[in-house]
Order: C-alpha cells, then sequence, then structure tokens
C-alpha cells in the first residue's frame, strides 16, 4: 500500500507478482495501523470477516484469474488475522455490506454456510459495527464499486485490473461523503441479522 499524495495505480500482475502472502500481509499491517476503518463491499463479504474457507475460496479465484504464484494458505492466514484486530485498542470498525454479498457463492453450500453464521455472530462484535445494504433498498446514493477508507486519509479501491490508492484530501472527502450516503440505506442490529439468517434458511 502506498501512501502518496497523488492517487496511484498498480496493475496486480505487479502487485501479486510474489504472491497473495506478502500483499495480504502488507494489508494486515494497514489495518494495524489504522485506528478507524470505513468499509463498503456491495459483493463480497468484508476481507476482515472472512472465514478462512470463504478466504480459501476467494483468494483461489485471485491466482487463477491473475496467474500468479500459488501461495493461498499464506494469502489466507493474513487474511483471517485481520479479525483479532476488531474492538482491540479501540479501534472501530463501520462496515456497508450489499444483500448481494450474502448470495455470492464462493466455495460452495458449506462454506457459505460457515461464512454467514460467522458473519451472524460479528454482528454483535465490540467495536464494529455492521450494516446490510437491502437488495430492494431505495438508495440514496448511486451504487458505486466496493472501496475502504483508513483514518479518513486514504481509501483503497481495487479494481478488476489493478489496486487505487487515494490519498488527495478532495478525492478522500467525496468518498467519506459516499459512505455516508450508502449507509442511509443499510439497515443494521436485528434487521441486519435477519437478512443474514434468510440467506442461511436459503441454503438449507
Amino acid at each position: 500500500m502506498t501512501t502518496s499524495a497523488t492517487p496511484t495505480s498498480e496493475p496486480w500482475s505487479t502487485v501479486l507478482q510474489d504472491g497473495t502472502g506478502p500483499v495480504q500481509g502488507e494489508v494486515l499491517d494497514l489495518v494495524h495501523r489504522t485506528r478507524d476503518s470505513q468499509s463498503y463491499c456491495p459483493e463480497l463479504i468484508w476481507g476482515n470477516l472472512q472465514t478462512p474457507d470463504y478466504a480459501r475460496a476467494v483468494l483461489r479465484r485471485v491466482v487463477e484469474f491473475h496467474e500468479v504464484p500459488d501461495d493461498i494458505e499464506a494469502g489466507v492466514a493474513a487474511r483471517t488475522a485481520r479479525a483479532a484486530l476488531i474492538g482491540q485498542d479501540g479501534r472501530t470498525y463501520h462496515t456497508l455490506l450489499g444483500e448481494q454479498a450474502l448470495r455470492r457463492r464462493f466455495g460452495g453450500v458449506e462454506v457459505m454456510r460457515g461464512q454467514l453464521a460467522h458473519l451472524l455472530d460479528a454482528t454483535e462484535w465490540n467495536g464494529l459495527r455492521l450494516g446490510i445494504i437491502p437488495s430492494r433498498a431505495e438508495l440514496v446514493a448511486l451504487p458505486e464499486h466496493g472501496f475502504n477508507i483508513y483514518d479518513g486519509a486514504l481509501v483503497s479501491v481495487e479494481t478488476v485490473a489493478s489496486a487505487l490508492d487515494v490519498t488527495e484530501p478532495a478525492e478522500v472527502a467525496v468518498y467519506v461523503k459516499a459512505f455516508d450516503w450508502l449507509r442511509r440505506s443499510a439497515v443494521y442490529g436485528e434487521e441486519a441479522r435477519g437478512l443474514i439468517r434468510a440467506e442461511l434458511d436459503a441454503l438449507g
């Protein structure tokens, strides 16, 4: 992750040239340094809340699509280690998931069942505010790609071809505004848990 003053973009072929482990390790370091995080994940379960099986299925697709070294277990270990920081040392996390993220299947039914059960537990974790935007919700803001905001100073965006870091204050402010508008369409607490339970029931 870069912290330069202007937006920077690196192709995944460069970022992942040594596999997923080093990249996930860098993200873990960034999460460790961050006190306040805001994340919007419309189609995928937020990385900090992924189970090992779910993370393994996601990273398998990354390795195969980008044709990079297969060190998936190292990537899984670093990615899932982020969860241990939730609720620690005053860190705060506000995360928005699209309801679609609960439905996208990675790794099969059993993997998704475990992931959703884990997510259900996470709705009650200290330090985490988890909102879900129902698929039929009226959106205050236009739906956008996912992004992560770190301490209101760095925005990380993943595109199909590259990883983009934004640190220019005016641009960061646009992402902060987008998050604030998106959260108005989200449900929390028991309403959010109801959506997760519904998807668990749908798995049979």
